[in-house]
């Protein structure tokens, strides 16, 4: 019994492993993106994954108000959110905050997107059960979804965390790949950045 069971929990591990990407403890490229519903956004309304059918990729990007690297790449997400910001653009960028203390509150992040005039929506996730659910780990980390709503990127949006060095767009790149109905070259990296202050959970 025990040499049976001992097989049946490490076959159960492994399976779990083969489950998630090479960086993500939770996503693997191709796997299905979790549905975010009635997330408040700092425009005073709530936002749903399904709110977006219409659009062929979207480009998810869970950051917030505090971390320094978030902050950093604040003016390049915009950037790339402003390409896509017409209502008949076939790509929508959604960013998400799941960090808890009080900097990231939606009155403060309402605050920072008056400040830097965001193009993307921004919204709070008081569960935190969006960034689990995609197994992001750091602000900023970025998801592309395909039309299928697949995951067919992961990990930071460029090769640098200095913009003057920074080289090769990947969340670019998987946009071009995606709206072509294909996956991109590069499908995952490591993305840099803080770690997102889950709640710890109590045993």
């Amino acid at each position: 019994m025990f040499p049976r069971t001992a097989s049946l929990i490490a076959l159960c591990c492994f399976a779990s492993l083969l489950s998630a990407g090479e960086y993500n403890p939770v996503k693997n490229i191709g796997d299905k993106a979790p549905e975010w519903k009635e997330l408040p956004g700092v425009d005073g309304k709530k936002h749903s994954l399904a709110d977006l059918a219409a659009k062929e990729v979207i480009v998810v990007a869970f950051t917030c108000n505090t971390c320094p690297y978030a902050v950093d790449y604040e003016d390049r997400l915009n950037k790339l959110a402003a390409k896509y910001a017409a209502a008949d653009s076939p790509v929508a960028v959604v960013s998400i905050n799941c960090n808890l203390t009080a900097d990231d509150s939606l009155d403060a992040m309402k605050e920072r997107a008056e400040e830097k005039k965001f193009a993307f929506a921004y919204l709070t996730d008081a569960s935190q059960e969006s960034g689990k659910q995609f197994g992001a780990t750091r602000t900023p980390e970025f998801f592309v979804l395909n039309k299928k709503r697949e995951i067919v990127y992961m990990g930071a949006l460029d090769d640098s965390t200095d913009t003057d060095k920074a080289k090769t767009n990947y969340v670019q790149l998987a946009i071009d790949a995606a709206l072509q109905g294909q996956r991109p070259e590069k499908t995952e990296t490591i993305a840099i950045g803080c770690n997102i202050r889950y709640k710890r959970s109590r045993r």
